[in-house]
This record gives C-alpha cells, structure tokens and sequence, in this order.
C-alpha cells in the first residue's frame, strides 16, 4: 500500500471546506489557585518529579513547552429537551488548566500556557442584570445557559487540573471531555470536585469515558434540583449563527465569549494517551482506523524526547466558532442564540510558528457537535460506555495521490467481512460523502464514521471509474 492512512482515524486534519495541516497537542493544566495555595503553605517550595514541569499558579508564570508544528499532508427534527482553505498551526485541546507532574509516560492534552491568569477572583458568579434596557441576546443568553454550566477539578496523586462540564440532568449527571475527567489519560481514578455556577461544591465519580470521541459523563454526589442544558439539532446549523462559549478559561468560572459558527463539518485529530491501547485497531494497526507507525502527530514531554508520541491517535469531527476559546474551556458548553447546546469545547487552533507565550484563542476554536454528546453521553448513562462505527477497510486521501481529480477518502483495502466488503465497495473507491456530509480526506471519512453508533445504517457516495455511485451500509461496531 502507498502511505496508507486508517480509515477511519488517520489522516491531515480536514474538513468539507478544505484540507488543513496541523499538530494537535492538548494543553497541560494550571492548578487552581486554591489548591496552589494550600499546596504551596503546607508543603514549602514544591519540587515536580525529575523530567516534569513546575506548575503554574495564577500569579507565577511557568516555563512553557514548546509546541510542535506538525508537517500538513496534501490532502431532523428538533431534539429532546433536558438530558440531554489551510490552517496552518498547532490544534490545542483547549482543555485543562493546571499544574501536572509527568508521570514518564506519554500525557495527552497536557500543552502548559504562561503566564497564567493572573490574581483575579475566581470564585463563581452568577448573572447580574445592572441595566436592563442594555440587555442583549448574550445576556439572555448567558442567563439561560450559565446554570447548566459547571467547573470541574480534578486531582490525583502528583497532578491536578480543571476543566468545564455541561448539566445533563436535575440529579446530577453532568458531560466533560475524557481530557478533562482524566487529566489527559494520567488519572484513571483521581479526586473530583464540582462546583455549580450558583458556587455548590459537590464530590463527584466517573460515570464512564469515551476517549474515541473525547467524551466523558461523571455524577455529582447528593445532587438534585439541577437545571440540565437543552440540546439543539446541530445537523440544523448554518455558517453565521450566533454561538457562545461558556466555561472556565484560565480558571475562571462563568466566562462567557461570543461568536458566530464559522465552519461546518470539520475534521480534525488528536493524539491521545486517554484511548486505550489498540483501541483503533481491528485486524492490523493500519487497517481501518489504526494509529499507524507514520502518522504525524507528537506530543512534546518536559525533560524527555520531543519525539515520543500519544498511545492513540483520534479523529473526530467539530463545529467551528470564532468565539474565544482558552485552555479550561474544554468540555464547556458551546450554545445557540436560544442557550441550547450546540457543541461541547475541545481543542482551538493557534497560530503556526507561535511561542507559547503567544497562544491563546486567534478566533478559531472547535466542539464536537450536540448530536454526537447526545448519542454518547446517552450510551454512557445507559451502559457505562458508547459505541463507535467501523467501516472495515483502509483509506487514503485521494488528493495525495499523483493525478488525482477529486477529493476524498480512497479506498486502499477492503477487509474480509466488513461493512465496506458487504456493501460492495472496492479497492480504488473514492468516498465523497457520508451520511450527506462531503468528505474531502481519510481524516474526514474517520470522523464520520466514529460519529455513528455501532451497527447503524449509513448512505455512502462514490466514485468509480469516474462515475458517481451511492450505497447503503450498514456499519461494524469499533472495538
């Protein structure tokens, strides 16, 4: 095969409206400042662990890692209320903010920014109307959304960090990223505390993570009277709707910015160390979503081999707003003009060549879109885990290859038995659509396909031969 990238998770990050080439590297925490501060009194000066990074308090600035420039490759109805172009740069999850101490293994979604925030409050606030006739729709907004809103911490033996999360129902239940829950894969069973925008600190357990999607749901102890977020249809959106982001950006609670979507469809990758071993793998590491020994994507290590790479590598398809997101606003809530969430907040993308102590929002952030959260989360509180589609067979994108005419993702191998085989697709194929969303690379065709539930049924365009073809398949289930 010629430089063969999984169907399904690997590939230039891409989306329908252009192929983009970046690295994406996870931010590392900053340890909120009560937590610094009870460290730093109890303890004295606190030493990290040889290789690690000294955490960053809100008034101390911390040595930042320096970020990896990864190469680009050419490339309904309404839902149910309650519970429910190249861009050159450096994809960050906007995840966590806090201090961590490497544990020598790979730390995924752990990039450190400095300076930190610095000494403003960062306890809760609720929403204060001082003058009525200037009230805007981002108020109203704000107001209707903000108490489905959350910030979580989460700690563990020599690492700490926060993030954000999204109410899902009045007891409790409440969606984050796996980043966030997990503080990048480092913690399986650390220390979590919640607090709600009205300042309620609640104990808090894992429900169960998704590392396929960067979804995790976890339950707050004792909680009830909660008011869960309402979803919206994303399948619905167009290009300039209005779009806030709510979540804890530098440690603050409560932050609201404002935006508009300014991309549909998007596909974008991120290493992972949360993604279990072999996770994307079915009958070879290559083969339809494996992480595969060529792909791109590293993760820089304080004191170790900047080469040393992420367990897994995960595609997944986003939203894109221009509203800012930050570091601590992962797994907070992306909304419409009606505060009905649109998308949860994973990662943001800065600028190529940019130093760390330059990075922050540059107006393009992203969030896994509200009908996949609705989908996963549901499966978790349902079952402890969710299901992801396998298409069974390999795939490169098209327009990698010399005298290429379309884009797409080109099917390079067909797995004995698999959905693609019993569909009838052929090596050579070029994906163009799935699902009627345009796939323009290999990156795309994985997001997609993960999206879908396991064993669903999914329409399928081609082209062969020149022709354009159109097939029902009915979809494996990842392992």
């Amino acid at each position: 095969m010629d430089n063969q990238v999984p169907a399904a998770d690997s590939g230039t990050a891409s989306g329908a409206n252009g192929a983009y080439g970046s690295g994406v590297v996870p931010p590392r925490p900053v340890m909120s400042a009560a937590d610094a501060a009870a460290q730093h009194s109890a303890h004295g000066t606190w030493s990290p662990q040889a290789g690690a990074e000294q955490p960053a308090y809100p008034t101390r600035p911390t040595e930042p890692l320096p970020p990896y420039i990864a190469p680009s490759e050419a490339p309904k109805t309404e839902k149910k209320k309650g519970r429910g172009g190249a861009i050159a740069g450096l994809l960050v999850a906007a995840a966590l903010v806090g201090g961590a101490a490497g544990l020598g293994g790979t730390y995924a979604g752990m990039q450190l920014w400095a300076p930190a925030a610095s000494s403003g409050s960062s306890s809760p606030e609720s929403i204060t109307v001082n003058n009525p006739g200037s009230v805007n729709e981002a108020t109203a907004v704000a107001a209707e959304a903000l108490p489905s809103t959350v910030t979580i911490s989460v700690t563990g033996s020599s690492e700490a960090g926060s993030g954000t999360g999204v109410v899902l129902t009045e007891d409790g239940y409440v969606v984050t990223n796996t980043h966030v829950a997990t503080l990048g894969g480092a913690v399986q069973d650390g220390t979590i505390k919640v607090t709600d925008s009205d300042g309620r600190i609640y104990d808090a357990t894992i429900v169960g993570t998704d590392p396929i999607y960067d979804l995790a749901v976890i339950k707050l102890e004792g909680a009830s009277g909660m008011k869960p977020i309402e979803f919206a249809d994303s399948s619905e959106l167009n290009v300039g709707d209005t779009t806030v982001a709510i979540g804890a950006p530098l440690g603050l609670p409560n932050t609201v910015t404002t935006g508009i979507v300014s991309a549909l469809n998007r596909s974008i990758q991120i290493a992972s160390s949360a993604a279990p071993e072999g996770a994307d793998e079915n009958a070879t590491p290559d083969e339809d979503g494996g992480s595969g020994e060529d792909s791109p994507w590293y993760f820089d290590i304080p004191g170790q081999d900047t080469q040393q790479s992420a367990n897994e590598t995960i595609s997944i398809a986003v939203i894109q707003t221009d509203a800012a997101i930050n570091p601590g606003n992962s797994g907070g809530a992306l909304v419409n003009s009606e505060g009905q969430l649109i998308g949860i907040n994973v990662a943001i993308a800065t600028a190529s060549g940019s130093t760390t102590e330059e990075s922050g929002s540059v107006g393009i952030g992203f969030s896994i879109p509200s009908n996949v959260v609705e989908r996963v989360a549901d499966e978790i509180m349902e079952n402890g885990s969710a299901t992801h589609g396998l298409l069974g067979a390999s795939v490169t994108s098209s327009a990698a290859h010399e005298g290429a005419t379309i884009e797409g993702a080109m099917i390079a191998e067909v797995s004995d038995g698999g959905a693609a085989e019993e569909a009838g697709l052929r090596e050579g194929d070029i994906v163009t659509e799935f699902n009627g969303v345009p796939i323009t690379s290999s990156t795309d065709l994985t997001a997609q396909v993960r999206a879908a539930a396991g064993g669903s049924d999914a329409t399928l365009t081609y082209v062969r031969d020149g022709e354009a073809h159109t097939v029902d398949v009915t979809l494996g289930t990842l392992e």
